[in-house]
């Protein structure tokens, strides 16, 4: 059933012979349901033709005298004004009284610049998806986005006038969002395609983006008027190439009046001579995200990457040692690693190890089964004998939130040798078992200060334990809130700490080994062995 009515006939007269194409009268018609666009337009074409030919008598009879043989449609004097700025394309009325198209099905249109003629052809459609099974990404579900060249909205916006004026002499209306939007429309027809030849749904949640970037070089300078009636709404941005962004565009066709358009713009918009052209057709995979704990069993190994002014300092790093193993088997092109806190480059972790996770960017490989983990896991811990990592699997990007969450308030357990220069004896260490919840300041550590703020901290020393071991050493066992300087706890660091181990025995002393015993982060999930 043909979707357009008796009250639609002018305004799809009028744009038909303005050079608009079916799909874009359809919309401008405000029809909101799929299934006439997903015609085959040489279909439509010819079914807006015989619609419009039931109306043909009243329209010749218009005319100030009979058409002796070809009268265009804006040559009848059926009061639309201004259509003499089109010069190629249109409808005409022939001797007979029948609609001849002049090359219509090949004419470009003039509102969307044959984005609902020629792309959305399964010819163009196997082409993108093509590029799609190509690519080398693992997917059962995509989403598909396009983006449409900015001076589309402009010439839509002039459509619009256009139709707004002729309903206003029947006294009707049309407001812009009566009008089906443009990439709606062409989602309509496109999604069933890419699905069917693809053999997966189009899924709005789906992580696979396929992406198409139009453009229309012949059109580019439609834009470039409102620069300077609205110069305010475009403002050079870093990232953009262009001031002319379809945001920018948006704004200032909501700003400007009405008058001032029509007298900068031909309304209808004039019909190009060429399509658009696809800039671009691109894939890509949202990040997946694995986490894990890790063992950290070497006094010469950094967290991240150790790099100043440019030159490695030491060869690897707990961060590359897990990363890069995932990348090689994520198919992924990059990375980014956190944990629940850092250990310095000489401190072991030990006991159920540091919660970490890694993004893997636009990641090729995406499905693996908890064996396949598994095994990752095992090649991971194969590989080193510096870390070993546990309880690794792929979790969401809001499950890592429960690793930073209330991270002031967790605990952390260390083992710290210490050096004293008085000598000691054990009972001399017997008060620092009996002290529970100290509270200390900390002002930023001088080691750190060159990438933390100045500001003084107050953390909590929640237990402590000594084991004696001769007069000069001894081992401290604490617990403490997370983010505490253990170090800096020890040696005072010059005064900053206080109180600090040095300054309740009062001794100069110095921390000699340092481990982390426990990190009290209840994530990533234990699995089993």
């Amino acid at each position: 059933m043909f979707p357009l009515t008796e009250e639609n006939k002018r305004v799809a007269w009028l744009l038909l012979s303005t050079g608009t194409c079916p799909r874009c009268i359809f919309r401008f018609c405000a029809v909101d349901f799929q299934a006439p666009y997903k015609l085959p337009y040489k279909e439509l074409l010819d079914e807006l033709q015989k619609f419009l030919e039931t109306e043909k008598d009243t329209f010749i009879l218009e005319a100030p005298n009979p058409p002796l043989k070809k009268i265009r449609l804006q040559e009848s004097g059926d009061g639309i004004d201004n259509l003499s700025q089109n010069r190629e394309g249109g409808v005409s009325v022939t001797e007979d009284g029948s609609i001849a198209s002049r090359n219509s099905y090949f004419n470009v249109c003039n509102v969307c610049l044959g984005v609902l003629q020629e792309f959305c052809e399964k010819e163009f459609i196997k082409k993108v998806c093509r590029k799609v099974e190509t690519s080398g990404f693992e997917f059962t579900n995509l989403v598909f986005s396009v983006s449409f060249p900015p001076q589309l909205s402009v010439r839509e916006h002039a459509a619009w006038l256009l139709v707004k004026q002729e309903m206003g002499k029947q006294s009707l209306s049309l407001g812009r969002n009566d009008i089906v939007q443009l990439k709606e429309a062409y989602k309509w027809i496109t999604h069933p395609l890419f699905s069917e030849e693809l053999g997966v749904p189009i899924d709005g949640k789906s992580l696979f983006e396929v992406s198409v970037v139009f453009a229309h070089p012949e059109t580019l300078a439609d834009c470039h008027f409102l620069g300077a009636i609205c110069p305010d709404c475009f403002k050079p941005a870093k990232n953009k190439q262009s001031v002319f962004t379809r945001m920018a565009v948006m704004k200032a066709l909501n700003k400007i009046k009405e008058e001032d358009f029509r007298k900068q713009f031909p309304c209808p918009p004039n019909s190009p001579k060429a399509v658009c052209t696809v800039l671009e057709i691109e894939c890509a995979h949202g990040a997946v995200f694995v986490a894990g704990r890790y063992n950290k069993y070497s006094r010469n190994l950094p967290q991240t990457p150790w790099i100043i002014d440019g030159e490695r300092k030491l060869e690897s790093s707990v961060e590359e040692l897990i990363s890069d193993h995932l990348l090689t088997v994520f198919k992924a092109e990059s990375f980014n690693f956190s944990s629940s806190g850092r250990e310095d480059v000489d401190v072991r972790t030990l006991g159920n190890g540091r919660p970490f996770a890694i993004e893997l960017v636009n990641p090729h490989r995406v499905h693996f089964t908890s064996q396949e983990i598994k095994e990752l896991q095992q090649k991971i811990n194969n590989s080193s004998d510096k870390i070993q990592v546990r309880d690794l699997q792929l979790v969401t990007r809001e499950a890592i939130g429960h690793m930073k969450e209330g991270e002031e308030e967790k605990t952390k357990t260390y083992s710290a040798l210490i050096w004293t220069n008085k000598a000691i004896r054990k009972e001399d260490l017997r008060f620092l078992n009996d002290i529970k919840d100290l509270k200390i300041d900390q002002k930023t550590p001088l080691r750190v200060l060159h990438r933390r703020p100045l500001a003084v901290r107050t953390r909590v020393v929640h237990t402590m334990e000594t084991d004696y071991v001769d007069e000069h050493h001894f081992r401290l066992h604490l617990k403490t809130q997370a983010g505490t300087y253990i170090k800096e706890f020890v040696h005072g660091d010059f005064g900053r700490t206080k109180p600090n181990i040095g300054s309740l025995l009062d001794v100069t002393a110095d921390i000699l080994e340092l481990d982390v015993e426990s990190v009290d982060v209840d994530w990533p999930p234990a699995l089993d062995d």
